[in-house]
């Protein structure tokens, strides 16, 4: 079964690091564009970070810039999201996603997740102040 499989949410004080994972399994991500998104309560989901399928190029909202990294390992089929310097909030549920096609805007997919074709389970990150 095509899945997402996230991990590495968590608990911190503000400025401590976290770093998420999301492993696919049943399909490659070769040829998705990919995002993580987050959801707070009482809020619409926000796009924060967009990579395409090399991994040579990224988008990130810029609340973010700075201080969180995305990357891609195509060999262990994983995304990934480096999250540093973190802010209360940062405290939100955040998912990776993938949409398919190489040829996509990585501003229009992050502004519109709409398209994507998986979702992970979500992974909680909770930043105390």
């Amino acid at each position: 079964q095509d899945q997402l499989v996230e991990s590495g949410g968590g608990s911190v004080q503000a400025g401590g690091s976290l770093r998420l994972s999301c492993t696919a399994f049943g399909l490659s991500i070769d040829y998705y564009t990919m995002g993580w998104f987050r959801q707070a309560p009482g809020k619409e989901r926000e796009g924060v970070s967009c990579i395409n399928w090399s991994g040579r190029d990224t988008y990130y909202v810029d609340s973010v810039k700075g201080r969180f990294t995305i990357s891609s390992d195509n060999a262990k089929n994983t995304l990934y999201l480096q999250m540093n310097d973190l802010e209360p909030e940062d405290t939100a549920m955040y998912y990776c996603a993938l949409r398919s096609g190489t040829s996509v805007s990585l501003y229009d997919y992050c502004s519109d997740s709409s398209s994507t074709n998986y979702w992970g389970q979500g992974t909680q990150v909770t930043v105390s102040s």
